[in-house]
């Protein structure tokens, strides 16, 4: 099964392959409520809305892939910018199976979501992190102006 979202977002896929990790997940993400240990930025474990998981995350082109391998499901999710429109990023969540019992459909459609929410939030915890009044500043410039 797959599931697709779109942040109305500004973001390069080197952007996303910078910013977006392992030990920030849960920043980007509220059905990640707790990253509990990261390795070397590619491995760690996370408890989520599903419960405690191991995450992998790889750089692909033009974005990254974060898996949950021992999730019976085969959970993975890519973030890339949408070839179609500069101005969004595209959230996509697949699983191993074709049938799901509906209230794990509906958390993944809430996981799909909350990636949206946390995209799109992104401007403005820029901002506060550099002190900036204006959120769409940061986004012009590399951030400094």
């Amino acid at each position: 099964m797959e599931f697709f979202g779109l942040a109305t977002v500004r973001m390069s896929s080197s952007d996303i392959q910078r910013n977006v990790n392992i030990d920030n997940l849960s920043e980007w993400c509220a059905s990640i409520d707790k990253v509990l240990d990261v390795q070397n930025d590619e491995r760690g474990d996370i408890y989520c809305v599903w419960g405690e998981f191991r995450v992998h995350r790889e750089l692909i082109h033009d974005g990254v892939r974060f898996t949950l391998p021992s999730c019976k499901n085969g959970v993975q999710w890519t973030l890339t910018p949408n070839p179609d429109n500069s101005a969004q990023v595209q959230i996509h969540c697949t699983i191993n199976r074709s049938h799901q019992d509906p209230d794990f459909i509906e958390s993944l459609e809430s996981f799909v979501n909350d990636w949206r929410d946390g995209l799109e939030a992104w401007a403005a915890r820029r901002a506060a992190r550099h002190n900036r009044d204006c959120v769409d500043c940061v986004d012009t410039f590399g951030g400094f102006g």
